[in-house]
């Protein structure tokens, strides 16, 4: 409910604060003293439109702040989390706006800043602002179909949930058609491609196995080069290992006859023995560099092949036999592609069915509560001076969706033989009013905003019908929090808290105050809508039987 609405410099506004109760709440005062005033202040804290008029003459700034209570669980809350915006708990929620006298505005919720669009979702679920020229509410029609749903006590759960696996196989269903075109541009492409890596047959480490093969033999080729020609040099008739042993031979001769002699003997037979041994190792050496030189060529081949599949991939060597799985993979997808989109199709048709049964039923339930809520507003029609006029909840055909499919609009008939119409086209200002008050009368028991506030409802009529205005607003704030701007004393009198606008003019210039009245203030008040400027006797006892009755 609304619990505070904190105003400066707003218009004749200089500075207000009214704190409001629970219950219905009239504000009363002569024409021209300011009513309008309070609801564009409470409007612009609520998110509206803007308007640099607003400000007080003379003022750089107007500044307007609504502090509400919220109950447990309330929609805002939820708003409130989805945006980030965090709040006490149990605390009043605070909506602020600032408005600069050039046009440009602020709002906030608690302490942080927000966007006015965000004052205005809050708002919109907070209170209600109903006037004979409002069309949001029960005057848009966007919002008759929920309004007939809670009205009828009806659950549109299941329909929505239906209509969700409708969408999520439709989506599902279309993302696979197009996957599967796209890889039926690339069959071709992906059979050609694994053929060709198929007929290759590459080996994870093949690649670096075969470049430390062709290294190790072209290694060895050329280490082989240097040992062409060794063994005729050491072992050949004239190679260094004759040579020597012919030395050793003519040493042998003399080495009896001089010490020296023996001693080149014995180094001379050890080289012979070192030579020998270098000579085998040497023609061993040999046998191991010996290759095949098409073996070489082959690895050689091999590794370019690989090489360049891998380029043309645009892939590491190594990698080319996942590649080949990944198209083997791929293709197989595509030649499975069709059953998975028969099998989505057979899906997709069992779930609209389903959906289709489901939104026939949740119809067939809006009918009958339609035909209930259309009694219970003809109900109301009579006490409040319609009783010509006719109400009807149209139902028609719509595109289905979520909330299934049906479009439902509230339509009325101000005149005998006259065609239904939407509300907002067919009835008069005071008409409207008063079928905004029949509806939420009619649909108390479907919720409400936690409050409700009514701008001269009662416009052009009076006695009975005032009276008959006066007992429906009382019945509504029994459950949500009610404000009238009226000038009706048969709805002034139903008040449990009644505030007085007035206009005051000084030297310093023209204000807008508003003051709450006690019990004998709010007789003279309603004395005074009785009679006029000058309030009589009469005027005042009449006012207290009204109090009385009430």
């Amino acid at each position: 409910m609304l619990r505070q609405l904190a105003i400066r410099n707003v218009v004749l506004v200089e500075e207000l604060a009214l704190e409001f109760d629970a219950g219905l709440g009239v504000l009363t005062g002569e024409t021209g003293a300011g009513k309008s005033i309070l609801l564009d202040a409470l409007g612009l804290a609520l998110g509206a439109r803007s308007d640099a008029g607003l400000v007080r003459s003379g003022q750089d700034a107007a500044t307007v702040s609504a502090e509400i209570d919220l109950a447990a669980g309330h929609p805002v809350q939820a708003l409130l989390a989805e945006q980030g915006i965090e709040t006490d708990d149990g605390e009043p929620l605070i909506l602020r706006r600032s408005l600069k006298a050039d046009g440009g505005s602020r709002a906030f919720v608690g302490g942080a800043s927000v966007p006015a669009g965000t004052l205005r979702e809050i708002g919109a679920l907070a209170v209600e602002i109903h006037g004979q020229h409002d069309e949001r509410g029960l005057l848009n029609p966007r919002g008759h179909r929920a309004l007939l749903d809670a009205f009828g006590g009806l659950n549109a759960q299941p329909v929505a949930t239906a209509w969700a696996e409708v969408s999520r196989i439709e989506t599902e269903l279309a993302q696979a058609r197009a996957e599967l075109a796209a890889a039926e541009r690339d069959r071709d492409y992906l059979a050609h491609s694994l053929a060709e890596i198929d007929a290759l047959a590459p080996e994870a480490g093949e690649e670096t196995r075969l470049a430390e093969e062709r290294a190790a033999m072209q290694a060895g080729a050329k280490a082989g080069e240097s040992l062409t020609g060794l063994d005729e040099l050491l072992g050949g008739s004239d190679g260094a290992l004759a040579q020597l042993r012919l030395a050793a031979r003519r040493i042998e001769r003399g080495a009896a006859d001089h010490p020296l002699l023996a001693e080149a003997l014995a180094a001379l037979d050890r080289s012979l023995i070192e030579a020998s041994e270098a000579e085998d190792k040497i023609a061993r050496a040999a046998d191991a560099l010996t290759f095949d030189p098409a073996r070489l060529e082959a690895a050689e081949a091999r590794l370019f092949d690989i090489r360049g599949l891998a380029r043309k991939h645009r892939v590491e060597p190594d990698a080319l036999a996942e590649l080949a799985d990944r198209m083997r993979a791929q293709l197989t997808e595509i030649e499975a592609g069709g059953e998975r989109i028969e099998a989505l199709d057979r899906e997709l048709e069992q779930a609209r069915s389903r959906f289709s049964e489901l939104a026939a039923e949740l119809s067939k339930q809006r009918h009958a509560a339609a035909q209930k809520l259309d009694a219970a507003v003809a109900g109301e029609l009579v006490p409040l001076k319609l009783d010509a006029a006719r109400f009807q909840t149209a139902l028609g055909q719509a595109e289905a969706g979520p909330t299934g499919t049906d479009r439902v609009e509230f339509e009325v008939s101000t005149n005998p033989g006259t065609p239904f119409g939407p509300l907002t086209k067919i009835a008069s200002g005071g008409e409207m009013s008063r079928f905004v008050l029949a509806l939420k009368v009619a649909l108390a028991e479907a919720g409400s905003a936690g409050t409700m506030i009514f701008d001269e409802i009662d416009r052009g009529v009076g006695g009975a019908v005032a009276s008959a205005i006066g007992e429906r607003l009382a019945r509504l704030a029994k459950q949500s929090q009610v404000l009238v701007v009226t000038h009706s004393p048969q709805v002034a009198a139903r008040a449990t808290h009644h505030f007085r606008i007035e206009k005051t003019h000084g030297e310093d210039g023209t204000r807008t105050t508003v003051r709450r009245l006690d019990d004998a203030e709010r007789r003279e008040e309603i004395a005074r809508m009785l009679s006029g400027a000058a309030v009589t006797d009469e005027a005042r006892a009449q006012a207290a039987r009204l109090l009385e009755a009430a």
